[in-house]
């Protein structure tokens, strides 16, 4: 039998132990975190700016960049400042804190990636009534709809977790991750987890599935609908259109797959932590540069704020 105590300070175990792979770490995720920040915030300031930009997508666009940067700044400053002064430490109070903004800015990503999915497929396949169906109105509603939903996942997860954090550990505090996560929580816990685990497995997969069928079922009638379009020009320029998209839903999906949708939490999780620093520092990085690259009208948008803001340094 172990000693089981009440843990008020769990030691996150972070990446690796070697120094001088640590600074390497340390100089890559500080450079994506800073970039990660810029670039969604660029967008934002953009969408909210420039008049060409004020549309359902780019309310969409902007309200997702937010999310990028809420989500990354939950877990890498802190590690960030793990690995710069070598205290591990995290409390239960930051613990729990952590894993409830991970859930909720996680969660509600890809319930707004879905309702980013059926403002393209209106905007592709009824374009003639894109401007009455998506309206301001019904915009911010679907938008108040993906955080309800993301509430409601991070409920669900966070009460029974909640609980699951007040359990023994045997002889251990030392969270195997770079940041509190439920899955090495729990596998450090000598208290049976299983009814925890269950909830928190059926909850990422119906969140995972639910928001997934969505996003499938509008590209089916995108790419329907694209594919009648008797003119090539036509076809391309409405791929174009749909592409960044797609690129940042399979970035979205196939790393939160691997994270999160386990049968159980005793699996090895060194993996695990790979995948996570691609979702939580390399994809809020990457997905301003494949919107901004790929899109003309953000392109143009950035040149001609860079433009203003030239002209009025100089005066």
């Amino acid at each position: 039998m172990g000693n089981h105590t009440k843990v008020t300070v769990f030691i996150l175990a972070g990446l690796t132990d070697d120094p001088q792979v640590q600074i390497i770490l340390f100089i890559f995720l500080l450079i994506t975190y800073l970039l990660s920040i810029s670039g969604n915030l660029i967008i934002i300031i953009l969408t909210l700016v420039d008049a060409h930009l004020k549309t359902p997508m780019y309310f969409f666009l902007r309200n997702f960049s937010f999310l990028e940067i809420s989500f990354t700044t939950t877990c890498i400053p802190k590690l960030l400042a793990c690995m710069a002064t070598g205290d591990k430490t995290i409390s239960y109070e930051c613990c729990a804190t952590q894993v409830f903004f991970a859930f909720l800015f996680g969660a509600s990503e890809f319930y707004l990636l879905a309702a980013m999915s059926y403002d393209r497929y209106v905007a592709i396949c009824k374009p003639l009534h894109y401007t009455t169906i998506m309206n301001s109105k019904f915009c911010l509603l679907l938008m108040l709809s993906c955080w309800l939903a993301g509430f409601f996942f991070f409920f669900t997860i966070f009460v029974p977790l909640l609980l699951g954090l007040n359990l023994d550990f045997c002889d251990s505090n030392v969270v195997d991750h770079f940041y509190c996560d439920t899955t090495p929580l729990m596998q450090i816990s000598c208290s049976d987890t299983h009814a925890i685990e269950t909830v928190g497995f059926i909850s990422a997969l119906t969140t995972l599935l639910v928001t997934l069928i969505m996003v499938i079922v509008s590209y089916t009638y995108i790419v329907i609908t694209i594919l009648s379009f008797s003119s090539s020009t036509q076809r391309k320029k409405a791929f174009s259109t749909c592409s960044s998209h797609m690129i940042v839903i399979s970035l979205s999906y196939g790393s939160c797959i691997f994270m999160y949708v386990k049968t159980s939490v005793k699996q090895r999780i060194s993996f695990s932590k790979g995948i996570a620093v691609l979702h939580i520092s390399v994809a809020p990085l990457l997905n301003p540069f494949i919107y901004t690259l790929r899109n003309q009208q953000v392109k143009k948008a950035f040149m001609n704020t860079a433009q203003r803001i030239v002209s009025f340094l100089n005066k």
